[in-house]
């Protein structure tokens, strides 16, 4: 069998690249079409890799595509005749009869190219196995990473893009929000106040929430994923290394039937109780909203859940309750290089998935020894680079818990310390003790 193997040549077909060209030389449409999928290296055959990237130059500049302007830019570039003659140029095109199926040809050209990858990436870990001088739990990673970004690529996310493009891209987002006419551009909250401010929750985020015990944090952020996956049917994943899965749903459960928390737990309910409960567990049920409770959770696990529900289940929304109690396989100078480490993968883990990434983080007790207990940015300092990591930075305080006698009871202070693209402030929320939820403030 490894014989057989060995006599294999790699995946390729040689019609379709010189097919890509000929259309290419037909039609400028074709141009576009190929140039959005493929690269010079995506061709098996060197030289029509060549064509392909001095067509695409000749196009960028604005000029005609033909074989005397092809002829003359190959001279520019000292491609010598041997390379690709003017005549087997002029071949290729009386091959291809029509431009019509370009984008088909393009696309047997890019799958050949990611079955070659796929051997190649096989290969490297096939002798990294071998070597066996990586823990296992690495080498998984590496060979899921590869393939996360195999598939990446040929889904079209991974090519370097250029200027032109992303301009394009960032006009049309402008477009689409003035049509929406609206300050939310992001994933609403459900937060009234918050959304205006942070204009909702954006792809590639890493968002810290922190707080002293008992602020709410965990109920803060079930109350954004209700809303989220429940109300707006995006996929969001929720990690607690804290609660098991019946736990946090049955406090879904009572934030969204408004029947008190306590007799949800004992089920001492009412008739009328039993009807709300039901029907918002039926409601949380059809949600497309994934939990995972374990208690020893390490970053590469939950970097492959998550790839996982992105390919599959197009997950829109993280939340990590709560950073410090992750785990980690190896040696860690200290805590504070452990956090920084964690926040540094969360934050590289939104930019690849496009997604927003929620962190808890729990403050340490210094926060209970100042007289003024809310929370400050100068409080995440112990831990690393947490702070310089984060796009966004919120804080979770409650005035009635420190001062019984206050104004503000009931009342909930998420304070924005941080917002890489916008303004920081402060907006209050109403905190329903009874049924662990926070709601919009009425103005």
């Amino acid at each position: 069998m490894e014989d057989a193997f060995a006599r294999k040549k790699l995946p390729y077909n040689l019609d379709a690249e010189k097919s890509v060209i000929g259309s290419m030389l037909m039609d400028r449409d074709a141009i576009v079409e190929a140039s959005d999928m493929l690269t010079k290296e995506d061709f098996y055959y060197g030289q029509y890799g060549i064509l392909f990237e001095n067509m695409v130059e000749l196009f960028k500049e604005g000029k005609a595509v033909d074989l005397v302007t092809l002829k003359n830019k190959l001279e520019e570039n000292n491609v010598p005749d041997e390379v690709i003659s003017t005549k087997s140029i002029a071949e290729i095109l009386e091959t291809v009869p029509t431009s019509v199926n370009a984008k088909h040809y393009a696309e047997i050209v890019a799958d050949k190219s990611i079955l070659r990858k796929m051997i190649k990436l096989c290969e490297e870990v096939e002798k990294d196995c071998y070597l066996d001088s990586e823990g296992v739990e690495q080498l998984l990673e590496q060979a899921e990473s590869g393939v996360f970004n195999l598939i990446k690529e040929r889904n079209g996310s991974s090519k370097f893009v250029g200027i032109d493009r992303i301009v394009m891209n960032v006009i049309e987002q402008i477009e689409e929000a003035s049509r929406k006419n609206t300050r939310v551009t992001g994933i609403p909250t459900g937060f009234i106040d918050l959304d205006n401010m942070l204009t909702g929750l954006h792809g590639s985020e890493f968002i810290l929430v922190a707080a002293r015990p008992a602020m709410g944090k965990t109920a803060f952020v079930l109350n954004i994923a209700h809303h989220v996956a429940v109300r707006k049917g995006i996929a969001t994943a929720i990690f607690n290394l804290e609660m098991s899965k019946e736990q946090l749903v049955t406090r879904m459960i009572a934030m969204d039937s408004l029947v008190d928390s306590q007799k949800v737990q004992t089920g001492q309910l009412a008739e009328d109780d039993w009807d709300q409960v039901l029907a918002s567990a039926e409601s949380i049920a059809a949600a497309p909203l994934y939990i995972e409770d374990s208690s020893a959770l390490t970053i590469s696990e939950l970097r492959s859940k998550c790839r996982q529900l992105k390919s599959k289940n197009n997950l829109g929304l993280i939340i990590i309750d709560y950073l410090q109690l992750m785990s980690t396989t190896g040696r860690v100078e200290s805590r504070q290089q452990f956090v920084s480490d964690m926040s540094r993968s969360l934050k590289m883990l939104a930019r690849e998935l496009d997604v927003p990434i929620i962190a808890l983080s729990q403050l340490n007790r210094e926060v209970d020894k100042r007289p003024d207990h809310k929370p400050v940015l100068a409080d995440l300092r112990e831990s690393g680079s947490i702070e310089q990591d984060a796009d966004v930075v919120m804080f979770i305080y409650r005035d009635d818990y420190y001062n019984p006698d206050t104004d503000k009871k009931g009342i909930s202070e998420i304070i924005i310390a941080k917002q890489r693209k916008g303004a920081t402030g402060s907006v209050d929320l109403v905190w329903l003790q009874e049924y662990t939820k926070f709601a919009n403030k009425e103005h």
